[in-house]
């Protein structure tokens, strides 16, 4: 079973992601605060991380690159979910190391399309 960190600031979008996902057979953590998303990223040891760009205390493009600058961590899948679809927004993502893109609101489908294409790495 694939383990999945999520790490989301709005519980709404938190639970119905954990539910698709769950119901898929992935276990999924979640953390709500950035500034515990490093550390929780070295406690889960996810196959796939989910950040969302802004999070409290800090934002997700921060925990991207500190994840990308982290030998261990360096190639660990991470998909970008965001209310902010502009082009900047993607650009910046994929600077930073996102494998993946994905806007809010986003359909089951697609999100369960993504999260099986990034574990099946």
């Amino acid at each position: 079973m694939a383990r999945v960190l999520l790490i989301e600031d709005e519980m709404n979008i938190s639970e119905a992601i954990r539910f698709i996902l769950s119901r898929d057979g992935y276990e999924v953590v979640a953390v709500h605060d950035g500034a515990m998303a490093v550390s929780a990223v070295q406690d889960a040891s996810p196959d796939l991380v989910i950040l969302d760009l802004m999070l409290p205390n800090m934002s997700g493009l921060e925990i991207l690159t500190s994840l990308r600058a982290n030998p261990q961590t360096a190639d660990l899948p991470v998909m970008m979910l965001t209310a902010k679809g502009q082009g900047r927004d993607r650009e910046a993502a994929e600077r930073a190391g996102a494998n993946h893109f994905m806007t809010k609101p986003f359909s089951n489908d697609d999100m369960r399309a993504a999260v099986r294409a990034l574990t099946a790495r």
